[in-house]
């Protein structure tokens, strides 16, 4: 079952009859566990013992990592006694995630660097066999920040069914938003019927998603499957406009899927984390990991960079600190090699602007970034790494993505490729598919003005009357059967 299906229209509907038919939180939250746990199993029910069981183990771990509240007790054993068990929680956490995601990277290259044929053989089976849970390392950063939180001293959950009901609510399950487990709670204990400006708000949130992603997303995904599995018959220009595409691709798949996701919460009276912020019209690699995965960012934050020391150790460990970070993101995101370059090609990006910014700010000339010429050269030199980036992002095999790489200049393409690839695929030359991306990206400056600029949003009966007419477009527009979510696979 995928969000944007006549099969999750129904099941969303039966759903939202039900949890609002009782006035009762606890059958609100049983009938949204047993929901949560249907939506999983249409997807891999075989791993739903493992969740529960993931679940029932860091909620009981919780209690036993609280801060305790009577003065009597020997704060300084306990406190040794909590940061154990947090430590514990956090390995076994990691464990899972590792076992699942990443053995068979690491098994070949244990094997390769050790010429040990039989670990590189087992890291293939494992990779050809063994399939990860999806949404684990969600599922995993969630329960490490909700140990961490319990340990720093919030309140650890006291009812399971709370926290389950939290751990696995179907619309953050797979791909976030990364969610604190004290935000949806407080929630929980307050749920009111959705007033008519949130239930309009909750379908165009579904209709804008559906948009994004099955409209443009999915389309655009076409042009990028085509592009960069014919890597070698394309040219230069062919391979800045597929990875302009996939840049376009990513952000409208990811945040199409997390607008569903949040309009699916507000007809369940729940609010979900915004997670993006037209991170495309950034102006520096700081500003745009304030704007893009904005829950992954905050997570790195809080439980990565402020415990690694921030930038109060030093202009050079704040930078190591960076890199450091940096480089986990890029893992988290998967296991391969191309992941890692992305990571740290982000991560000396950050490093280059911690030092720039801390140079022009001693000779007090931070106002050549403020004029417009300076702003629009802080935002090109930004979104060339971001969306160069995403080459490697795309494409994690380095002899690949290198090629690529190697050939964004100078190259000329095979004389069939354009005719195969945009007229005979797409039925578009490829002057008419650059003016297709020019209009998205223009749509998406315009949005973001109306939005960030005049601070104009369109009003609850407007949306409404525009729920109808997107779906209508999508059911019209859509490739047939339309394509996976990209991050699915992380």
């Amino acid at each position: 079952m995928t969000f944007i299906s006549v099969l999750y229209a129904l099941f969303l509907l039966i759903l939202l009859i039900f949890y609002w038919i009782f006035p009762w939180k606890f059958w609100r939250l049983f009938i949204l566990l047993i929901a949560s746990l249907i939506f999983y199993s249409t997807l891999q029910i075989q791993y739903i013992p493992l969740l529960l069981l993931w679940t029932v183990f860091n909620f009981g771990l919780a209690l036993t990592i609280v801060e305790p509240q009577e003065w009597e007790i020997p704060h300084i054993s306990w406190n040794r006694r909590r940061s154990f068990l947090l430590t514990l929680g956090i390995i076994i956490n990691v464990l899972i995630l590792v076992g699942f995601k990443y053995l068979p990277f690491i098994f070949n290259i244990v094997g390769t660097a050790w010429n040990i044929p039989v670990i590189i053989n087992t890291g293939n089976w494992i990779d050809q066999y063994v399939m990860a849970p999806l949404g684990l390392s969600f599922f995993c950063f969630e329960l490490i920040a909700y140990l961490v939180d319990v340990y720093r001293g919030a309140p650890a959950a006291t009812s399971l069914l709370e926290f389950a009901a939290y751990k696995l609510f179907f619309a953050k399950l797979i791909s976030g938003p990364i969610t604190r487990y004290h935000h949806l709670n407080t929630q929980f204990r307050t749920l009111k019927f959705p007033v008519p400006e949130q239930i309009a708000d909750g379908l165009w949130l579904l209709a804008r998603g559906a948009m994004k992603k099955g409209l443009l997303a999915d389309n655009l995904g076409i042009l990028v499957d085509l592009s960069f599995s014919n890597l070698q018959r394309a040219g230069s220009g062919d391979l800045w406009l597929a990875t302009f595409a996939y840049g376009l691709q990513l952000y409208l798949d990811f945040s199409g899927y997390v607008d569903l996701a949040r309009g699916t919460a507000l007809l369940l009276g729940l609010s979900l984390p915004i997670n993006f912020d037209a991170p495309y019209f950034t102006t520096s690699i700081a500003d745009f990991w304030r704007r893009w995965h904005i829950t992954l960012g905050d997570w790195l934050r809080n439980y990565l960079y402020f415990p690694l020391g921030g930038s109060r150790v030093g202009l050079f460990r704040t930078c190591l600190n960076l890199i450091i970070v940096m480089l986990i993101a890029g893992i988290w995101h998967g296991a391969a090699w191309g992941f890692v370059v992305w990571g740290g090609l982000h991560g000396l990006a950050l490093v280059i602007h911690r030092l720039t910014d801390a140079i022009f700010t001693k000779l007090s000339i931070t106002w050549i970034w403020k004029s417009l010429p300076g702003v629009f050269i802080a935002w090109l030199i930004t979104q060339l790494m971001v969306f160069t980036a995403w080459i490697f992002f795309r494409i994690p095999n380095l002899q690949d993505s290198g090629w690529v790489i190697h050939h964004l200049w100078g190259h000329t393409a095979d004389v069939q490729f354009a005719h195969k690839v945009y007229v005979e695929a797409l039925g578009l030359e490829r002057h008419n598919l650059v003016i297709v991306l020019a209009a998205i990206f223009g749509l998406m400056a315009f949005t973001t003005f109306l939005n960030r600029g005049l601070k104009l949003e369109l009003n609850w009966t407007v949306k409404l009357a525009l729920v109808p007419l997107s779906f209508f477009a999508v059911w019209l527009l859509a490739p047939e059967g339309g394509l996976p979510y990209i991050y699915f696979d992380f």
